[in-house]
């Protein structure tokens, strides 16, 4: 496995434990400010892991 198939795997499984971890705080009714604070995250690390992906793809084109 090359390094950049790593970066990705990390970049989206950390947007995936966010998103858990959001879905789990909803559903046993906790602080909404928790909530809004992981669906920040949530979307940075998305813009991210997409950051990612696209200079993978960018690299292997080249």
């Amino acid at each position: 496995m090359s390094a950049s198939n790593t970066f990705v795997g990390i970049a989206v499984g950390a947007v995936f434990i966010v998103l858990l971890l959001g879905m789990a705080n909803m559903l046993r009714g906790g602080s909404a400010n928790t909530s809004q604070l992981l669906m920040r995250w949530r979307v940075g690390l998305q813009f991210l892991a997409i950051l990612i992906i696209l200079g993978v793809l960018w690299l292997r084109g080249h």
